[in-house]
C-alpha cells in the first residue's frame, strides 16, 4: 500500500483517489441507514466493521498481501486517544442515522468545521479569515432554519449528530497537534484504529445493554438472505471508506479530501430526499438545506483560495479528515 511519499502520484491516478473516496463515502451514509433501518444495534454493528477491517489486515500481512508493519506498542499508545475519539465519533454518527433523515445528518455534519474553528481560537491558533468565518456560519444558519422545518424531529438523534460533530473535532484536533499519525501507510493508521478501538467498543456494548441481544439478534436475521447482503456490503465498505480517505490524502492533498466531502454531501443530500424515505418536503427544510449546502461550497472556495495565497509547503488541513 501506498504511504505519504506517494504524492506525487500521476494525475489520472490523483483522480481516481478522489473519485473513489467521494463514491465510498456517499454510498456508506446510505448503506449504514438501510442496515440501521433493519438492525438497530449501532454499536454492534460499528464493532463487526472494525474486527473485519483488523483480520483483514492482519490476514493480508501474514500472507504478504501488504507491506504493514506488526504492532509497536509505543505507536499503539501514540494512537489510543486518537482511535477513542474516531470510533466516538463514528458511533454516535451510527446512532444518530437511527433517528436522522440523511439530508439533516449530511447538514449537522457539516457543522464539523465550524466547531473546529472555534476550538482552534480557543486554543490560540488564531482567527479565521472573513470569508471561512461567514461560510460556516451560514452552514449554521442553515442547520437551524433546515431543523425548523423538519417533521421528522427527532430530539435524541438531533443530540447523537451533535455529539459526533464533538468528538469528530477532538479526533481532527489531536491529530493535527500530535502529528500521531505522520509516518504511518493508510493501511497501519487504519489497522491501529481497529485493533486499538475493538476493546473499547466491546466494553461500550456491554454496558449500553446491546450484547447479547445484538448478537442474538444478528443469528436470528442471519436467515434473511437480503439482511446479510447489506451486512456484508456495510463491512466491506467500512473498509473501502477508510482506505480511500486516506488514500485521497496521500496522493492528492488535505484539502482535495475537504472539497471531495463536501461535493459528496451535495450528492447525498439530493438522494437522500428519494431514497430510503424518512424525508417529509418543507419550504424551511429545504430552504435550509439549500443555505447549509452553498455554505459548504462557499468553505471549499474559501480553503482553496487560502491555500493558493500561501507559499507551497505541506498541507496540514484538520479538515480533512473528516467524513
Amino acid at each position: 500500500m501506498e504511504n505519504r511519499s506517494e504524492a506525487e502520484a500521476s494525475p489520472y491516478k490523483s483522480l481516481v483517489a478522489a473519485v473513489s473516496y467521494g463514491i465510498a463515502s456517499m454510498a456508506m451514509v446510505f448503506i449504514n441507514k438501510a442496515i440501521l433501518m433493519q438492525y438497530g444495534h449501532s454499536m454492534t454493528l460499528l464493532t463487526l466493521q472494525q474486527l473485519a477491517t483488523a483480520l483483514l489486515i492482519h490476514f493480508g500481512r501474514r500472507t504478504g498481501y501488504t507491506r504493514a508493519r506488526g504492532v509497536n506498542m509505543q505507536t499503539a499508545k501514540r494512537l489510543l486517544p486518537v482511535s477513542l475519539f474516531y470510533n466516538a465519533n463514528v458511533a454516535f454518527a451510527l446512532a444518530s442515522l437511527k433517528g436522522v433523515n440523511i439530508p439533516m445528518y449530511i447538514a449537522i455534519k457539516r457543522l464539523t468545521p465550524l466547531a473546529v474553528l472555534i476550538a482552534g481560537i480557543f486554543s490560540g491558533k488564531g482567527k479565521p479569515t472573513t470569508q471561512v468565518s461567514l461560510s460556516v456560519l451560514l452552514i449554521a444558519a442553515g442547520v437551524i432554519i433546515a431543523a425548523l422545518g423538519d417533521f421528522s424531529f427527532d430530539l435524541l438523534g438531533y443530540g447523537m449528530a451533535l455529539t459526533s460533530v464533538f468528538f469528530q473535532t477532538m479526533y481532527l484536533v489531536l491529530v493535527e497537534r500530535s502529528g500521531a499519525e505522520d509516518g504511518l501507510s493508510s493501511v497501519e493508521i487504519m489497522f491501529y484504529n481497529s485493533f486499538l478501538s475493538l476493546p473499547f467498543l466491546i466494553f461500550l456494548i456491554i454496558i449500553t445493554g446491546e450484547f447479547p441481544n445484538s448478537l442474538a439478534l444478528l443469528f436470528a436475521k442471519s436467515n434473511s438472505l437480503s439482511f446479510l447482503v447489506i451486512l456484508v456490503i456495510s463491512l466491506i465498505m467500512g473498509i473501502v471508506l477508510n482506505f480511500t480517505m486516506f488514500l485521497c490524502t496521500i496522493v492528492n492533498s488535505a484539502l482535495t479530501t475537504t472539497i471531495v466531502g463536501v461535493l459528496k454531501g451535495v450528492g447525498s443530500t439530493t438522494l437522500g430526499f428519494v431514497l430510503l424515505g424518512g424525508v417529509e418536503v418543507h419550504a424551511l427544510n429545504v430552504t435550509g438545506l439549500v443555505i447549509n449546502t452553498a455554505g459548504g461550497l462557499w468553505y471549499s472556495y474559501a480553503k482553496y483560495q487560502q491555500k493558493m495565497s500561501k507559499p507551497p509547503k505541506r498541507i496540514s488541513d484538520v479538515e480533512a479528515r473528516s467524513k
